[in-house]
């Protein structure tokens, strides 16, 4: 591979010259920067990346930090989030933080040694507080921290009293919610969603919720001990589609027909919700825009550029399917 000194002796300009045209920094003429620029693609010479980043302190990569890459949700984001990004010439660290705040920080400390531009953050273990020292700019997404962050989200509270009233529309008279996290700001939206609407049912108890962590196995065997105590259930509502799978799976290994004895419904939309047996009716969020929208916010920030907002809301449309008796429908 060619080196700048290659360069500067085939032009017959100093290095100097070359980096001006390279950093397009400083004065140079047409007819230089058009030799310059020539001889770098004759001797496909191509700038040390890591040399550039270290001088202007920018690296053209940022980091999108996680909770849990298994879940299919994230996934889906995170190709917006890429797709956009790539488009603009930054590449992407991606980290998995299990939820861990510890995992959280040490992505943060590699950020400022790598020099990385900045960050998008699904994040519930940071407070504002940690984040500042950063001195980076930081995109909050899915989750909302407070309004000191631009943030991505999705309408969380109203739309899981939609998810209840529909399972109410289709004939449910005893609806049981299976929970997120208690520590995750959506999944508290969600249950407190659920909770307006059922809490003056003569039939409502607190044994009606129960946590499924967000994965499908804690989701899987909540399930089977709820519906083995409370035969009485007819309807549920998982708080998100991950956790709706496992509740799915408990259901046929109990014998119980879906829906014909108990309708499901999720919430987040991810394309496994299509493929399960039966089809999930999902409260399903534009994930991919999420993450696009995360993306333009952030390469506004790095580059200095004023947001024309700084929190989004999106609204959460309801898909209707087999496992609440009707499929392949939708309203907003």
């Amino acid at each position: 591979m060619a080196t700048i000194k290659e360069v500067a002796k085939t032009t017959g300009v100093s290095v100097a010259t070359i980096s001006r045209v390279l950093n397009n920094n400083g004065y140079v003429s047409e007819e230089t920067k058009n030799k310059v620029i020539e001889a770098i693609k004759e001797l496909d010479y191509r700038p040390n990346e890591v040399a550039r980043s270290l001088y202007h302190k920018q690296s053209k990569t940022i980091s999108l930090i996680l909770p849990d890459i298994t879940n299919p949700f994230f996934p889906e984001l995170a190709r917006g989030v890429e797709d956009i990004m790539n488009d603009h010439g930054y590449t992407i660290f991606l980290g998995n933080s299990d939820e861990k705040a510890n995992k959280e920080e040490r992505y943060l400390d590699i950020m400022e040694q790598k020099h990385v531009d900045g960050a998008i953050l699904a994040t519930n273990t940071l407070d504002s507080n940690h984040l500042k020292t950063l001195k980076k700019p930081v995109v909050i997404i899915d989750r909302s921290i407070n309004s000191d962050f631009p943030t991505v989200c999705s309408e969380n509270f109203h739309s899981s009293q939609d998810a209840v009233r529909h399972l109410k529309e289709v004939g449910c008279k005893v609806i049981a919610h299976i929970e997120g996290p208690d520590h995750i700001t959506n999944s508290v939206l969600r249950k407190n969603g659920y909770i307006e609407v059922v809490k003056k049912e003569s039939w409502f108890t607190d044994e009606y919720i129960v946590n499924g962590h967000y994965n499908d196995k804690d989701a899987y065997q909540a399930t089977l001990t709820l519906l083995k105590n409370h035969p009485e259930i007819d309807g549920i509502f998982a708080g998100n589609d991950l956790m709706a799978t496992g509740v799915l799976k408990a259901a046929r290994n109990l014998g119980i027909s879906i829906p014909e004895q108990l309708a499901v419904i999720g919430f987040d939309g991810i394309r496994m919700s299509e493929i399960t047996s039966p089809e999930l009716t999902t409260m399903a969020q534009p994930i991919y825009k999420m993450g696009e929208t995360a993306a333009y916010m952030l390469i506004d920030l790095i580059e200095q550029r004023p947001l024309r907002e700084r929190y989004y809301k999106y609204p959460v449309q309801l898909i209707k399917r087999q496992s609440t008796n009707v499929q392949n429908q939708s309203i907003n």
